[in-house]
């Protein structure tokens, strides 16, 4: 069984991540007919909403524990300048 091949709730963020590479090394090769490109399309658009998926609830959990530290520093998403 490929990494794409199992369900979503068996893959781990670095299994998807390169599941992702994967689909997109095939997209960009420039003898994929459109069929197959529209297929790989939609795969790897799931593979992406697991990886956000699997790093939101990480950063969750980060901010939980450091809550749960007294050390909150609630997640923003951007870098501080």
């Amino acid at each position: 069984m490929t990494e794409t091949q199992k369900t979503a709730d068996d893959l781990k963020f670095e299994e998807a991540l390169r599941a992702l590479e994967d689909v997109l090394a095939r997209l960009e090769r420039s003898d994929c007919p459109l069929e197959d490109a529209l297929e790989l399309f939609g795969e790897g658009m799931k593979l992406v909403q697991l990886c956000r998926s699997k790093l939101s609830a990480a950063e969750n959990k980060i901010s939980i524990l450091l809550k749960d530290s007294e050390e909150f520093i609630p997640f923003t998403g951007g870098e501080s300048s």
